[in-house]
């Protein structure tokens, strides 16, 4: 991943067969009863570690070993240094932690530009290449697997080989010959890894294709002809931008096939389709088109490659604005655990070996916790089974209108619904709730009494649980349509104030009277989440970004229409007049 200076296999069981027989048997005496059965806590039973391979393991084996991965991003490729984007130093404690939540294997990213000289013969600061040397030995000495590449500069300079072609190739060849001496007779565990996300300026992809062969072909030279262990150590290859487009697939494997080398592994990233993976186009949920990148990129990986005895190391996957502790989060948290659940089974699917990236985002590397113990916990689950889900994880009821049922669409994911639980409570199939084929109801008493005194916000939380995996988390939220007032500002951007009264913003559109698109992303009425507009919850604000106002024509009036995830829309009006701001409620 493109950085910014912004601020052992795990199998789950859920808590057994004799819970399920429980609860089917709980399910099936509420058909008759009216009486609420206190439940067993859903619990992930203890991962059950596999041996890692023998050393002289076939590369789809070894490769396989390594699933599920984890990325120690904006550490040792942070720009200038270590600790400049906001990490601590990496340490030993650290990959002990890693270990012990069941990851086989890390990608360590490395930055060599700013540690080394920029003319020939572009030698690699001493004390640079023994700290990374160290953290590769740390995580070795854990059992770990260990990817280490090029990762920064391949934007820093590499970009630059269309135009300056012998330099650079003369560098990364310099680059790698100094890597692979340092690293020549460390264990057969550790993978070098060519250039993350190949690029080169102003070229097509065509072009993009040679120069990145060019590269591959140099890096794959010098590392078999530096000797010992080097000489069958796993070697990976990205395509193009590392990404899985069937051209840029194609071009891989071609090339591997060249090489003619057994210990060879292709590797590409995923983030996600892209309106859906920042909140752009309306772009707010894991919808069908997003839903169906996914598939179409896995099973692009599968038919290209890993069918064909092609092992695959997925380097990086996530989505690329969530999660964001320092941001209010552009995807909705049910939205993003249902994007993780079916990356985990795809990836399985296509026997895909994966690598979280985590620039900090998951893992504080302060406390060694985890910033989102839910989310986490999907991710693991995905590793080794599927979780069911639902249309929504969200059922909204207006404090200002009656309680009616509501209805949302299971997605069982090969499992089969067992039932609702609130707390240990289990829910009453018949009143509390009814199933349609996969239609859930929830019943207006049962959500009566779930609401309670009916404040604004979530009023309390429902499981649907299946045979297997997760439960999915059903929040019962009071709401009614947020209120904005009118306000002032300038091209530093506009804050809006806003009574949210317990409901979330889904995203923004912008339209000017003659029907053109306001706002930067002038090729959608739905704007950026968090670029050009952002929710300020504990401010009571919505924020419009500078870059937003700044877009704006000068004295036409742009409508704007907030979209919550209620179902509410607000419209308001915004003017820029020179470099004053006016907003009105509409």
């Amino acid at each position: 991943m493109k950085g910014t200076a912004h601020h052992a296999q795990r199998r789950t069981h859920g808590p057994g067969r004799l819970f399920t027989l429980v609860l089917a048997l709980l399910a099936a005496m509420a058909l008759t009863s009216t009486t609420a059965f206190a439940l067993p806590s859903h619990k992930d039973a203890s991962p059950t570690r596999l041996p890692l391979p023998r050393p002289a393991a076939a590369p789809m084996d070894a490769v396989a070993a390594m699933q599920p991965s984890w990325n120690l991003g904006n550490t040792l490729d942070a720009i200038p240094d270590e600790t400049s984007w906001g990490n601590p130093p990496a340490t030993k404690a650290l990959f002990d932690a890693i270990k012990a939540q069941g990851f086989r294997s890390v990608r360590i990213p490395v930055t060599w530009s700013g540690h080394q000289s920029a003319t020939a013969p572009y030698t690699i600061d001493a004390t640079w290449m023994n700290r990374v040397k160290q953290v590769v030995d740390w995580a070795l000495a854990d059992g770990l697997g260990v990817v280490l590449n090029v990762h920064h500069d391949s934007w820093q300079w590499i970009a630059d080989m269309p135009t300056d072609h012998d330099n650079v190739l003369a560098r990364f060849k310099a680059t790698w010959t100094q890597i692979a001496a340092t690293f020549r007779d460390s264990p057969r565990p550790l993978l070098f890894e060519s250039n993350n996300e190949p690029q080169f300026n102003n070229t097509t992809d065509a072009q993009g294709n040679q120069y990145n062969n060019e590269l591959n072909t140099a890096f794959h030279s010098v590392v078999r002809q530096s000797g010992g262990k080097n000489t069958t150590r796993l070697l990976m290859l990205p395509s193009l931008h590392t990404n899985a487009g069937q051209e840029f697939l194609d071009v891989l494997a071609a090339e591997m096939k060249s090489l003619n080398d057994p210990n060879l592994v292709a590797t590409v990233h995923y983030y996600g389709y892209w309106p859906f993976s920042v909140n752009i186009a309306g772009g707010t949920q894991f919808d069908a088109t997003s839903q169906k990148d996914m598939t179409d990129s896995f099973t692009r990986i599968r038919n290209t490659l890993t069918s064909k005895g092609i092992p695959v190391y997925l380097g990086e996957f996530g989505l690329l604005s969530y999660p964001d502790q320092f941001h209010p989060a552009r995807v909705e948290q049910g939205e993003a655990l249902k994007y993780f659940e079916q990356f985990g089974y795809e990836a399985r699917a296509a026997k895909v070996t994966t690598a979280l990236w985590d620039a900090y985002n998951f893992l504080d590397r302060s406390t060694l916790q985890w910033r989102d113990p839910a989310l986490i916990e999907q991710i693991k689950s995905s590793w080794t089974t599927r979780s069911g889900t639902a249309s929504s994880d969200r059922v909204f009821l207006a404090k200002s209108s009656a309680i009616t049922a509501r209805t949302l669409t299971l997605n069982p994911n090969g499992g089969t619904f067992l039932g609702l639980c609130a707390g240990n409570t289990m829910l009453v199939r018949g009143r509390d709730y009814t199933v349609s084929g996969n239609q859930l109801t929830l019943t207006a008493a049962a959500l009566t009494r779930l609401a309670g005194n009916r404040a604004y916000g979530v009023n309390a939380t429902v499981e649907a649980r299946f045979t297997r995996g997760l439960p999915w988390k059903i929040y019962i939220t009071s709401y009614d349509t947020p209120v904005l007032s009118n306000a002032t500002g300038d091209t530093n951007g506009v804050t809006i104030p806003t009574q949210f009264r317990g409901d979330q913003l889904a995203t923004m559109e912008a339209t000017y009277a003659d029907g053109g698109n306001a706002g930067p992303a002038s090729w959608t009425p739905y704007q950026e989440f968090n670029e050009a507009f952002s929710p300020d919850y504990p401010g009571n604000a919505l924020l419009l970004t500078s870059k937003f106002v700044n877009s704006l024509r000068d004295n036409a009036q742009a409508t704007l229409t907030f979209h919550f995830w209620s179902g509410a829309t607000v419209t308001y009006h915004v003017t820029r007049s020179g470099s004053s701001v006016t907003g009105t409620v509409g």
